[in-house]
């Protein structure tokens, strides 16, 4: 199977990591988005989206995290998508709730918008007004996570085990360290974040990561 990726991709990451921590072998194929490379018509016609990750299994071909995530889980048997009914639906509940409540917030509100050129707005004060806009409404959903997912007692979002909503739902958070997010009155979003980062290939997932988020360390952002 081939898995074409970038490592600053927080989508590409969630995979790389569930495939690294489930021994499941992927052919590793770098799009270089930083040259436009998800642009080019032959990528293109792999991914009209022009995004990554995407997976292709002997030509069978995913285009989106979430489901290239349901369907390794599935094609390896992954107790991280358990086969038990309402345990699958409490896992899909959280990755929903990841998708499209969190991430629209905090990844296209709060972070990208001061990271990216492409992701500025028009004029400064609409600039301005999104990032104040996605702060605000990243904090009511941090403050659900820290109180609803992780506020029972449970190591993990959906329970004691960790699920496919994990490595979703922590690459989502931890890309608020490119912008100098410390999640400081969040104790068991850091409890958890902390656990998920001493898992066995977490380093290697994410040497990019680190490195990114190093070389734009001093920089003045606003974050939570």
């Amino acid at each position: 199977m081939k898995l074409y990726y970038h490592p600053a991709s927080t989508v590409s990451r969630m995979v790389m990591l569930f495939a690294a921590q489930e021994g499941i072998a992927l052919d590793l194929v770098l799009v270089d988005l930083m040259a436009g490379a998800h642009h080019a018509p032959e990528y293109k016609a792999v991914n009209p989206n022009a995004l990554v990750p995407v997976l292709d299994d002997d030509g069978f071909v995913l285009t989106e995290s979430g489901a290239i995530l349901r369907y390794l889980a599935g094609k390896t048997g992954s107790d991280a998508y358990p086969a038990d009914l309402q345990a699958r639906a409490r896992v899909d509940e959280a990755l929903s709730w990841f998708y499209g409540n969190y991430y629209k917030d905090f990844g296209y509100g709060l972070v990208y918008p001061q990271l990216f050129p492409h992701h500025r707005r028009r004029t400064d004060e609409a600039h301005a007004a999104t990032i104040d806009w996605g702060c605000a409404r990243s904090k009511r959903w941090l403050d659900l996570l820290e109180s609803h997912f992780l506020g029972r007692g449970n190591a993990f979002l959906c329970g004691d085990r960790i699920t496919l909503a994990d490595y979703v739902g922590v690459e989502m958070v931890v890309m608020g360290e490119l912008v100098g997010c410390t999640f400081a009155d969040y104790p068991n979003i850091r409890a958890w974040v902390g656990r998920m980062k001493a898992l066995p290939h977490w380093a290697g997932v994410h040497a990019a990561h680190e490195g990114f988020v190093a070389s734009l360390a001093g920089k003045e952002f606003v974050a939570i």
